[in-house]
């Protein structure tokens, strides 16, 4: 019975993760690539819609993560018709995590050498070759490592989303652990929560591993 209900709630929690990890970095990667190349005296100069993106991303990375998550609840029912369950918790956790995902990109993408980007330029390189052909490769593992941190991020939230009806292991040990009295459950749920954090963490050092191995 208990074996069920964690393995059913850690399927939730994967499934959590791993759709708001897709939604956050579809929504996050652009944003973060605009940020850089908008700013003043990269490729494609852009002041004021960088100064919007600023404002944007700086907004919603202040909003804590359950009050986001409750203040996104009208925008969960028109999606996907409800505010309760793993799949309604996916668009706050999204856009909780987007703004993360877009400070990550440009991070990492600051990182590329400038004469580098240059040397692409003079060479007539077009804007979308020097981005994806020089300062993404240039920068994957900082982006990989990136990507790990989210999702580990994204693993807590999830866990926090538990606590107002989004299911998983936060859910599990809210109210079957903790309101139930039912220690065992807890420690349970935070132990396969910790293994998944070490898992992630361990294949995301791998890739990295990996890519700067092949660069």
């Amino acid at each position: 019975m208990v074996f069920s209900m964690i393995l059913d709630s850690t399927l939730e929690t994967l499934y959590m993760v791993f759709f708001s990890t897709f939604f956050s970095l579809l929504m996050g990667f652009p944003i973060g690539i605009l940020l850089v190349i908008t700013k003043e005296g990269n490729i494609l100069e852009k002041p004021k819609l960088n100064k919007v993106l600023e404002i944007i991303i700086n907004t919603l990375r202040s909003f804590p993560f359950i009050i986001l998550m409750i203040c996104l609840f009208p925008l969960s029912r028109i999606i996907v018709g409800t505010t309760i369950g793993s799949t309604a918790a996916i668009v706050p956790l999204s856009i909780s995590a987007a703004p993360f995902v877009a400070r990550m990109i440009e991070g990492a993408l600051n990182e590329v050498d400038r004469g580098l980007i240059e040397a692409s330029s003079s060479m007539g390189a077009s804007n979308s070759t020097i981005i994806w052909k020089v300062m993404i490769p240039e920068t994957m593992p900082h982006i990989i490592h990136g990507i790990t941190v989210t999702v580990i991020s994204l693993i807590g939230f999830s866990a926090m989303a538990g606590t107002i009806g989004a299911g998983g292991l936060g859910d599990l040990a809210i109210r079957f652990g903790y309101q139930r009295f039912k220690t065992d459950i807890m420690i349970y749920s935070v132990i396969v929560i910790i293994l998944l954090v070490q898992v992630l963490q361990s294949l995301g050092n791998y890739l990295v591993y990996r890519a700067k191995k092949n660069r």
